[in-house]
């Protein structure tokens, strides 16, 4: 029997949804198999949740210009910084040639109090950042309205030594409505999954190298980032990069057993720039866009689902 056919089974539309945002709501909670689960729309505890973010391997190619430097982040315990973060994440979807969908989360914007908390406990040297929301909006009517509940809450990321996130935390209010919560978790997994780590080698202005990361959601993708130094300026260092996702796998095992599904095609790419302050625990300026678009098909019959995806991460200071 075919996994989904001309009239889809209420939850598989959303389940192809969810696969293109970056965004694991499944591993929070939500029901991804339930006619009223959405990729905006998912549902855990309103206490603190800590998720490991995949680790990351660096590479040099080009050690760039002299003079070169190990550049590492500088976190004083207790600094702080206030910047805002914006996510957007657009789904097109097509299954056969019925009438094209959209599942796409309306942008949200984050204003963010940071603060250094320092581990002095762990020997590799990871560092806290403790996060407390303002008014956190969005343009979309209904989502911006249970957006305001979210004023006063908090997540927090947990930072390697090279600049990597390593963890985070989720901190919802009880009050926060679940289509607010998969909001703002949406947007973390965004930004957590766009972040540059640094070599371990020392680097000048126009080295480059690799970040392989594996990402980890409803399918699993190999993200490969290739990061230029283009500026250096005292403490403030700029890099621009390039980013190329491709699945780990020919085979998409369906969450909940709902069966498989073949990857026909998978192409997402894109590339952005950010601006650093070594002193600082986040980007103090930066955007970066990665779209592209899939074709999976049921293994058992003549179906196809296309999809078409963009979604856009921006710091502002």
């Amino acid at each position: 029997m075919p996994l989904f056919s001309k009239a889809p089974l209420p939850g598989f539309r959303l389940v192809g949804a969810t696969i293109s945002l970056l965004v694991f709501t499944a591993g929070c909670g939500a029901d991804v198999g339930s006619p009223d689960s959405s990729p905006a729309a998912s549902s855990f505890a309103p206490v603190e949740v800590t998720v490991p973010i995949s680790a990351s391997t660096v590479e040099v190619t080009s050690h760039g210009e002299e003079p070169h430097e190990v550049i590492r982040p500088r976190l004083p315990d207790g600094v702080s910084q206030q910047v805002t973060l914006t996510t957007e994440a657009q789904v097109f979807q097509q299954i056969d040639d019925q009438p094209t969908q959209d599942f796409s989360s309306p942008p949200i914007t984050l204003p963010l109090d940071a603060v250094v908390n320092q581990r002095p406990e762990d020997t590799d040297g990871e560092t806290t950042v403790d996060l407390t929301f303002g008014d956190v909006t969005s343009p979309n009517e209904r989502l911006g309205l249970a957006l305001e509940a979210s004023k006063g809450a908090g997540a927090g990321f947990t930072i390697g030594p090279t600049g990597a996130i390593t963890e985070l935390q989720l901190r919802p209010n009880a009050a926060a409505q679940d289509i607010a919560r998969s909001a703002v978790e949406q947007a973390f997994y965004q930004a957590a999954y766009r972040t540059i780590s640094f070599p371990t080698e020392a680097i000048g202005v126009g080295a480059q190298w690799t970040i392989h990361q594996r990402v980890i959601g409803g399918i699993a993708l190999d993200q490969t980032t290739v990061a230029t130094l283009t500026a250096r300026d005292g403490n403030l260092v700029t890099v621009d990069y390039t980013i190329d996702q491709k699945p780990d796998s020919p085979i998409w095992n369906l969450p909940n057993g709902a069966g498989t599904l073949n990857v026909d095609r998978y192409v997402m790419r894109g590339s952005g720039t950010v601006t650093v302050d070594l002193d600082l625990p986040l980007p103090v300026s930066g955007i970066v866009t990665v779209n592209g678009d899939q074709q999976y098909s049921d293994p058992d019959g003549p179906t196809r689902l296309r999809q078409t995806t963009s979604n856009q991460v921006e710091w502002t200071s």
